[in-house]
């Protein structure tokens, strides 16, 4: 198959769960003898410099998109249309030269959403890959197709579209074939009004050979916070907790993100007096095993609904004990209490600190983690996601 895989801040500019699962994927299936082109964002001011030196090939960074450094700004009607005009030749451009048998959308939260529509109307299935909950906040991110959805201005949306080319309305039930990361991520979209007829779930996993080593030392209280550095990850809630630890505790915060968010949380841990026990560090996900390997355990502190999360699954498949909030959403699908993790509410340090505090006193509990972590990590492994993604995909096409 020739395949367009459109989305998003494709690694190395981003290194989120999203992504790091997207450029698996694309490598997998060039691996499988797919011919696999990558149609991404152009960089943005936020992103690290640097960084695209170790760029992939076949990766077109061209589009334009309605997120810029971490927000998404206001902007006029002509700035949407130029944005939406622009976006419009570059996937025709690739349609015409690359001539794709399949299109293949992933990150697609805060993108031209019309892109889906083009590839519909020029007769390319697609198979639509969701790993965060885009197809219910994209809509609205979206400056060009929120503006035609309601009022008069859903009245004036079929003229607009003869008059600029550019589709006004969204059609995701029709558009392509659909396979969210989980459940929770499904059940959202359908919640939001979209019907999905046939939508499956394609787990996410992780390379267990990659990330499986010897059981930790004797607890050292090294403790870590991985992935993005954002708000609802929960990392002010990690901190708030180390003041409540002994003085011996340390805390890795291991991840890119919001450098605003990352100097609030640098201030935080000055006001806590924690500066000497809090390190910040971030780095290529190829070395993130070593970072797991360092530390006695894992704390996901998210207080949002997380839409799956690899995290929790990367440390068990490393044999380090977890603690994670009853955030809900996808990491509820395996994360179990007393399981193969303890859990604590969102936004209580007090919780996260006893239960640290249990778990540094009790070897055998570790150890029943940590058991029962390695089997749930290898429920999950990427070689299993990534033949599935190959199945759908070439339904998609068989079904064209």
């Amino acid at each position: 198959m020739r395949i367009l895989s459109v989305g998003n801040r494709y690694p190395p500019w981003s290194t989120g769960g999203y992504e790091i699962t997207w450029a698996g994927a694309v490598q997998a299936l060039r691996g499988a003898g797919h011919a696999t082109r990558v149609l991404t964002t152009l960089p943005d001011p936020s992103d690290r410099a640097g960084t695209a030196e170790a760029a992939p090939s076949d990766v077109h960074r061209e589009l334009r998109w309605y997120w810029r450094a971490h927000r998404f700004p206001s902007r006029g009607l002509a700035d949407c249309v130029a944005l939406e005009r622009h976006n419009a030749a570059v996937l025709q451009s690739h349609l015409s030269a690359f001539r794709p048998d399949v299109v293949m959308w992933w990150a697609m939260g805060g993108m031209s959403l019309s892109l889906l529509e083009q590839a519909r109307r020029a007769g390319i299935p697609a198979l639509a890959v969701v790993g965060d909950e885009w197809v219910v906040y994209g809509p609205d991110v979206d400056g060009w197709s929120r503006r035609w959805r309601r009022g008069a201005a859903r009245l004036l949306a079929p003229a607009v579209t003869r008059l600029t080319g550019l589709p006004t309305r969204l059609r995701f039930d029709d558009c392509a074939l659909w396979s969210f990361n989980s459940a929770y991520t499904r059940q959202g979209a359908r919640s939001a009004g979209w019907k999905l007829t046939g939508a499956t779930v394609e787990h996410p996993g992780i390379d267990l050979e990659r990330f499986g080593m010897p059981p930790a030392p004797q607890w050292r209280w090294k403790l870590l916070c991985c992935g993005r550095v954002d708000p609802r990850k929960g990392i002010a809630t990690a901190l708030q907790a180390m003041a409540l630890l002994p003085a011996q505790a340390t805390l890795t915060v291991h991840g890119d993100g919001d450098p605003d968010h990352l100097a609030e949380l640098a201030s935080l841990a000055e006001r806590l007096q924690l500066a000497d026990r809090v390190t910040f560090s971030s780095g290529s996900h190829d070395r993130v095993a070593e970072v797991y390997a360092a530390c006695d355990a894992l704390i996901f502190p998210v207080t949002w609904r997380e839409p799956w999360g690899l995290v929790p699954l990367e440390a068990m498949a490393c044999g380090r004990p977890v603690i994670a909030t009853r955030a809900g959403g996808g990491a509820a699908e395996y994360l179990e209490d007393g399981g193969n993790c303890l859990q604590f509410e969102p936004g209580d340090a007090r919780g996260l600190a006893a239960s640290l505090r249990g778990l540094a006193a009790d070897a055998e509990l570790r150890a029943g983690l940590v058991r029962r972590g390695l089997t749930t990590a290898a429920q999950y492994p990427q070689s299993a996601f990534h033949e599935a993604l190959q199945r759908r995909l070439t339904e998609a096409v068989a079904r064209a």
